[in-house]
């Protein structure tokens, strides 16, 4: 019998929201503020997704008080200026509707700043499904493990199994992996862009559409 689930925990960037615009706008930002050379378009894409001060220490290798520096100036500018600067993928309200409808729990876990998260999750009205929003601290200390554990300890989600987490990154699978909860890959975001991608990871399913979550989860009847 198909695994039921009675959480779906999703990321944000790449999986419900394409954020790229603002996101990369304010990393631009950021390395023309510092007098940096502009990056190559693969490169500056792969800061979506993971804690921003990571992606600069990762691509320049500068002092750990320069990073701190760039990241405050990232921030600062994504908070005031290109939050909001992000569009909904086709298809994934119909996701939610579908998860509301079944009395499916949902929470976000997201490598974005929770106040970030909230914020830009509130204003495409993802709120209205869920008040389950746990991101990254401000130091971004937490794994993406760890986030997901807080989404479903808030959730009443005892037994990890009985959950699902929907990401496009290796950071998703891996943090799904750690803590015991199954992993459904999508490829429409921003970091695995086909299924191959997602089969090196610990995953029961793919989706390349919102629209083929729904089909996995009613395929398999995996919802309770």
């Amino acid at each position: 019998m198909a695994q039921q689930y009675n959480c779906l925990v999703f990321d944000v960037d790449g999986t419900l929201l394409d954020t790229s615009e603002g996101m990369l706008a304010a990393v631009r930002y950021t390395i023309e503020r510092f007098g940096l050379e502009p990056l190559e378009e693969e490169t500056i894409k792969s800061f979506i997704g993971p804690p921003i001060q990571h992606s600069f220490q990762r691509v320049y290798g500068f002092a750990d008080d320069v990073i701190a520096d760039m990241a405050a100036v990232f921030r600062e500018r994504y908070k005031e200026k290109d939050l909001l600067l992000a569009k909904a993928y086709d298809g994934i309200y119909d996701v939610m509707d579908h998860l509301q409808q079944t009395g499916t729990a949902i929470a976000i876990a997201t490598y974005k700043r929770e106040d970030y998260a909230a914020r830009l999750l509130h204003a495409f009205g993802f709120d209205r499904y869920t008040d389950l929003i746990f991101g990254s601290d401000f130091e971004g200390r937490l794994r993406k493990k760890d986030i997901i554990e807080l989404a479903l300890k808030k959730a009443g989600i005892a037994d990890h199994a009985k959950a699902l987490m929907v990401g496009d990154s290796d950071n998703d699978a891996i943090g799904a992996a750690e803590i015991g909860t199954d992993f459904l890959g999508v490829t429409y975001g921003f970091g695995f862009k086909t299924r191959a991608d997602v089969e090196r990871f610990r995953a029961v399913g793919t989706a390349d559409t919102p629209r083929e979550i729904i089909d996995f989860l009613v395929g398999g009847q995996l919802c309770k």
